[in-house]
């Protein structure tokens, strides 16, 4: 799929994460994936243990009842401050996160897929059973504004009996596309910055795929395009011209003299 959206020359990503969940050998042990950080250890010194809890409750004689939470240490963080950048080993699959400044989807994902051969290689995944694209965007808004929508498509609607401010929200979306058979998580809220002077619209975007492939398949990264696609479609359809030219650094007719 050609992705025909533009390059934009501010662009407000935060954080870039590929994701890769795996199922691997029963055999498999946390320790057997410090192999990998031998061979990563040059470009990612840093080293830390990735720790995971899980919980919940249960409902015994109609009341809810909690239950002990189990997890403990599920892989590996070994991280490059210099260039901001983290991959993950896990006992469930691999983890590429880029922080800002992040430089282009080429780069991007030939690290990603050198990284997975390395991992491949060394935790022998049986399969892949899930992959995924995350990008956390701050999309930085001059106060004061009249209407979201000057900016941002996607926004909540307040009724119009009500009063029309709006102090914070938070909004999580699920939007399925048949077409590819993946799912967009959208997550938005909003914060001030600058003592008021700023409003920052935190858009995060996570577009996955539940699949069934083989560790080596090349249909992992033809789908990981599908998946930037169909990413860059969310977010360029729930911005406005006003917004793309903000983040190009283009003073719109509508800005402030």
């Amino acid at each position: 799929m050609k992705n025909k959206y533009p390059t934009l020359k501010n662009a407000p990503i935060q954080e870039a994460l590929i994701d890769i969940r795996a199922k691997l050998p029963q055999d498999t042990k946390l320790t057997d994936l410090l192999q990998f950080h031998e061979q990563v250890r040059e470009g990612f010194p840093n080293k830390r243990e990735r720790v995971s809890f899980q919980g919940g409750f249960q409902v015994v004689d109609g009341k809810p009842v909690s239950m002990p939470s189990s997890g403990g240490a599920d892989g590996y963080l070994f991280e490059s401050p210099k260039e901001n950048k983290i991959v993950q080993a896990r006992l469930d699959g691999f983890t590429l996160n880029k922080l800002k400044p992040y430089e282009n989807w080429r780069v991007f994902q030939a690290e990603a897929r050198k990284l997975w051969n390395l991992y491949s290689s060394i935790a022998k995944p049986e399969k892949v059973v899930r992959i995924a694209l995350r990008y956390i965007n701050r999309i930085e808004i001059p106060l004061p504004i009249e209407n979201f929508k000057d900016y941002i498509v996607t926004v909540p609607e307040i009724a119009p009996a009500l009063p029309q401010g709006l102090s914070h929200f938070f909004m999580r979306l699920l939007i399925p596309n048949e077409g590819i058979k993946a799912t967009a998580t959208v997550t938005e809220t909003m914060e001030l910055m600058n003592e008021g002077k700023t409003l920052a619209i935190i858009f995060d975007i996570d577009v996955w795929e539940n699949t069934d492939y083989l560790a080596d398949s090349d249909a992992i990264w033809r789908d990981f395009n599908k998946l930037r696609v169909f990413k860059n479609q969310v977010f360029f359809e729930s911005i406005t011209d006003r917004t793309k030219e903000m983040l190009n650094g283009i003073r719109s007719a509508h800005s402030e003299a």
